[in-house]
């Protein structure tokens, strides 16, 4: 992955945050669309940011995508997000457009800004309205600060049946200046991108164009957030939205800059670590599972086997009764659909070789018991087949996701 190349020259900053990069600012309110956590949020750009997004493929996209896309097709520049969790105001036809529109027209006056330069977010409960009196009560009372106590607040606002925050931020060196990103996610079920049922966005401070930003989003996204999987379902609502304020002052930065790997690796490390906090908190989730696929005749091959593996139910199931059954590996790379001779593949778990030119291998049960008794799981393949390579990430299935998704609107 090109993201990941120059990834040692990136630092990432321990105690960072959505608004770690230059201009940054946000919010969170308590509204009453939930009982009683935050539920409205924005993030503000002090100045106009070049933005791109990516979007769920679901054929049932959501009223706040379509209303995000109006903006950012406007010009391309964004200064505001406005996101509110508990209901997604999706499949809620011309009266959920109405709504959202009626959103971006609010965050628009509050902030002082034109409605094309606010994008919006909804996530909750599919095919219920918007309650609008609480809506603007909640954007009535935002009031973003730069702070580690306002990234909280919007981190926790977006939150639906997550059971943690997720953020992080990095920097590197860019044309000798610090160039920072933050990153705050939401996503816990209905996961399986190309987008899924997850919320992303990150914010940098680096001097770069609209198009690039959005090309470099996309590449990105291909090998990080579309390579985590939870239960297999696609959403309505998600996306991942960039801002890029160009505070820092390097260079505008393109594939011809001599530092653009370094840029692709700083997004690319941010992208990663919200897509594997995102598999870790999977609903009911106990573990976090990685699988990593070598000798695969290309990347996209090498990704694509990484992928069906995560997300077998029955490897899921294995590894969380901690049961070292490499037949539920192999039984997920035989429909990945993908060239492989299956006389000569070999498959650990963890640091024991249960498969080696696809003659099993003794092991020791206990060892293997033990590992898989951790919390970060990881499985590696090697198809001898080629020098492609993979990653997806994922998490195991427990009895608590049933009982989560079973009463998930009470």
């Amino acid at each position: 992955m090109q993201a990941l190349s120059q990834e040692s020259a990136v630092r990432e900053i321990s105690d960072g945050s959505i608004i770690s990069p230059k201009g940054y600012k946000s919010a969170g309110v308590h509204a009453g669309l939930r009982y009683s956590k935050k539920d409205v949020g924005a993030i503000i750009s002090t100045v106009p940011a070049n933005s791109a997004a990516v979007y769920t493929t679901s054929l049932f996209q959501a009223a706040p995508l379509k209303v995000t896309q109006e903006s950012l097709a406007a010009g391309g520049v964004l200064q505001a997000v406005i996101v509110n969790s508990a209901c997604a105001n999706a499949c809620t036809g011309q009266q959920g457009y109405k709504d959202a529109l009626e959103m971006r027209k609010l965050a628009a006056g509050k902030f002082g800004l034109e409605e094309c330069s606010v994008a919006v977010a909804s996530t909750g409960v599919i095919g219920e309205y918007l309650q609008m009196e609480k809506i603007h009560a909640g954007i009535a009372a935002l009031e973003p600060k730069n702070g580690a106590e306002s990234a909280e607040d919007f981190q926790t606002a977006i939150l639906t049946t997550d059971t943690v925050m997720k953020s992080c931020a990095y920097e590197a060196d860019i044309d000798g200046v610090p160039i920072r990103m933050g990153g705050a996610a939401k996503g816990s079920g209905m996961i399986h991108p190309n987008m899924a049922t997850m919320l992303g966005f990150v914010t940098t401070d680096a001097c770069i164009s609209q198009s690039v930003l959005q090309k470099a989003l996309k590449e990105v996204t291909n090998s990080t957030f579309n390579q985590i999987t939870v239960d297999g379902d696609t959403s309505t609502n998600d996306m991942v939205l960039v801002m890029a304020n160009g505070l820092a002052g390097n260079q505008p930065l393109s594939p011809e800059h001599p530092e653009w790997d370094v840029f692709l690796g700083l997004l690319g490390s941010c992208c990663e670590n919200l897509a594997k906090q995102i598999a870790k908190d999977g609903e009911g989730a106990t573990k976090l599972i990685e699988a990593e696929v070598a000798g695969a005749v290309s990347d996209q091959e090498g990704a694509a086997a990484a992928k069906q593996i995560v997300g077998s139910n029955l490897v899921k199931t294995a590894v969380y009764g901690a049961d070292a059954n490499w037949g539920r590996i192999i039984g997920a790379l035989g429909q990945s659909n993908i060239s492989l001779d299956p006389e000569n593949v070999d498959i650990w778990i963890g640091p024991i070789c249960m498969l080696k030119n696809s003659e099993p291998q003794a092991f020791s049960e206990e060892e293997a018991n033990a590992y898989l008794q951790k919390e970060n799981i990881k499985i590696s393949v090697d198809l001898h087949n080629g020098k492609g390579r993979g990653k997806a990430w994922g998490c195991d299935l427990s009895y608590d996701y049933v009982k989560i998704n079973a009463s998930y609107r009470t």
